[in-house]
């Protein structure tokens, strides 16, 4: 792995995100995602935040619009932090709820998939997932800084925090 060419110090995100992942049982709902960033990946729903919304207001608009469901009470469990080659650098704030309500229904952006963790498909996911994801499942609070070539990762660093006390934890 490459030494870390980027100053996390002064790194802004260009592009603010979400990211949810309703769990229920032994099961995490992924959606297969059909347009936009990411297009053919296995992600959770999530996207784009508009201005003067939350990341909060933004994950249940983004899981409303993508598979007609709203989650109830959301937690913030993390952020990644993606320096991207080809694309506009991303600042994503990651959610979890075990409740919803509505059908996940598919949607012109998202097909719902509900997975056993167990069976989770790592390889048609984007690579940094397998360094957060179980952890997060796990119910551990992170930090997660990568730089992306394309859709390889170059350089990552993951800070888990099962207190949730990092400054960076908001």
């Amino acid at each position: 792995m490459e030494k870390c060419s980027v100053d996390w110090s002064v790194w802004q995100g260009e592009m603010p995100a979400t990211l949810m992942f309703v769990v229920q049982g032994d099961e995490v709902l992924l959606i297969k995602k059909l347009r936009g960033i990411g297009e053919g990946k296995i992600n959770g729903p999530g996207g784009k935040i508009d201005p003067g919304e939350t990341p909060y207001e933004c994950v249940i608009r983004e899981c409303q619009e993508e598979l007609h469901i709203t989650p109830l009470n959301p937690v913030k469990m993390g952020e990644l932090w993606f320096a991207m080659s080809d694309i506009p650098d991303i600042h994503c704030h990651v959610f979890i709820a075990h409740e919803f309500e509505g059908t996940p229904t598919a949607t012109d952006e998202a097909i719902p998939m509900w997975t056993k963790i167990s069976e989770i498909p790592w390889g048609e996911m984007w690579e940094d997932d397998a360094f957060w994801l179980p952890q997060m499942l796990n119910g551990q609070k992170f930090l997660g800084k990568f730089v992306f070539e394309g859709e390889s990762i170059q350089w990552r660093e993951i800070t888990l925090d099962e207190a949730g006390i990092g400054g960076w934890m908001i």
